[in-house]
């Protein structure tokens, strides 16, 4: 090959690699994402309840871009809203999405007692599908699920997180770990049927074990059974079931591993322990005493009272068929805590809202508020135990609880003033979840 030659093949060779390169490029170009704007969504709120001062604020706008609130201040300084979805509520009052700390989604009130045995796993969680949108669109955009039969909480959590399913934000517990023949363990079934439930152990290494276990399979938080409960077979709602030196070594493990510990526990001695091991949460506190309270106090335990149950339950056990087994506890336990939770909160104790939600139907969360009205706590601080409280307990504080810049944009609307009559929290007109609405009965 010639000079001349071999200078053109040279000189082709590289137009061809460079006319390569280009066209890579050019390829990778085509093919690199581009990142979408935000959604951007602008709420003009007539009314807006500040959760943390309780005060009540006019002409309010909230805007959001993607998931999350970026500004809240006065309607007229507010005006970088280009491309923004704008949702007008004029008479409405808006408040941040409710929090629910005890719930059971994949439950359901006809399936208490032995009705419970014909249900498998993949019903729960289908129950617990059909449940997570009835909790959501009664403003309950957060919940914790504190107890379900083969992790079935789990899968509804995972299945709301993928987008597969409408409902609220889940922190899940799985099993619901119990001493063996306990609340929370299966004892309807006789001998030779060997029955016991995902969450029973006893003795510190065991429960170290299962807390372990639970974790392994995708629990955010655990749930202990500290005493006997009302809807199980063969246990006293007063009588303490772990030791205490057995609830120290599951919450060291759990605080240890990053979850935290609600503790069902209606018994006073029972409460104490639970709240000396350091649990975050003591549920329902029926029995609760002085020295209980002292107790809670002291260690800056939230009570969870579930309240509301009392009432649907007792009017509803003969159309529901409650066992005979269960009525009588029931009959004894629920007046009990009404006396003795309206004693915690004239005491001080710290509150957390929560229902119980399955031993009444999904969706009716809400009406929990009124009750705690009765016993004696103020709306605000009821309505506060649901939002900034709750946010506490669950440890997302830095995101959900109220309306703020940087938070989820988890908001609701009611009509009229929530302060003056709670029960309008009854009545959600409009829901959103991060920036979405999955309710809106004012129109746009």
């Amino acid at each position: 090959m010639n000079k001349r030659v071999r200078g053109s093949f040279v000189a082709i060779t590289a137009i061809i690699m460079a006319l390569a390169s280009l066209g890579l490029s050019q390829t990778a170009a085509d093919k690199a994402p581009t990142q979408e704007p935000l959604k951007r969504v602008l709420v003009r709120a007539g009314h807006l309840l500040d959760v943390k001062t309780g005060k009540i604020l006019d002409n309010q706008a909230i805007l959001i871009e993607g998931d999350k609130v970026v500004s809240v201040g006065p309607a007229p300084g507010n005006q970088a809203t280009s491309g923004a979805i704008t949702i007008n509520l004029p008479n409405a009052t808006v408040l941040p999405g409710l929090i629910d700390a005890h719930t059971h989604l994949t439950g359901d009130p006809k399936n208490i007692g032995y009705q419970s045995l014909g249900i498998s796993v993949p019903r729960d969680a289908l129950t617990g599908a059909k449940n997570a949108r009835l909790t959501l669109q009664a403003g309950f955009t957060t919940v914790r699920n504190v107890g379900a039969t083969g992790y079935s909480d789990v899968a509804v959590r995972d299945a709301i997180n993928a987008g597969d399913i409408p409902g609220p934000r889940m922190l899940v517990s799985g099993p619901a770990l119990s001493i063996t023949g306990g609340h929370c363990d299966n004892n309807l079934l006789p001998y030779e049927y060997h029955a016991t439930s995902d969450g029973a152990a006893d003795g510190i290494e065991a429960v170290q074990h299962k807390v372990r276990e639970i974790i392994k399979y995708g629990a955010d938080l655990i749930k202990i059974c500290a005493t006997g409960g009302v809807l199980s077979k063969g246990d006293d709602p007063q009588a303490s079931q772990y030791t205490l030196e057995e609830m120290k070594a599951i919450v060291a493990d759990a605080h240890r591993l990053g979850r935290k510990v609600a503790a069902h526990a209606h018994g006073a001695q029972g409460i104490r322990w639970a709240s000396e091991a350091g649990v975050d949460s003591v549920e329902h506190a029926s029995y609760i005493d002085d020295a209980a309270i002292v107790e809670l106090k002291k260690n800056g335990t939230y009570l969870v009272p579930t309240l509301y149950l009392g009432d649907w339950f007792m009017e509803n056990a003969e159309k529901n068929r409650v066992p005979d087994f269960l009525l009588v506890k029931a009959k004894a336990v629920m007046p009990a805590a009404r006396k003795n939770v309206a004693h915690a909160f004239a005491s001080g104790v710290k509150v957390a809202f929560g229902t119980d939600a399955a031993v009444y139907p999904h969706g009716l969360n809400a009406h929990e508020f009124g009750v705690m009205v009765k016993l004696g706590l103020t709306p605000l601080q009821a309505i506060q135990a649901a939002t900034v409280n709750d946010a506490d307990l669950l440890g997302w504080s830095d995101k959900v609880g109220t309306i703020e810049a940087g938070k989820w944009a988890d908001i609701i609307a009611v009509d009229g003033d929530p302060l003056k009559d709670v029960t309008t929290l009854e009545h959600v007109k409009l829901v959103m979840k991060g920036g979405d609405i999955v309710k809106n009965e004012y129109g746009k």
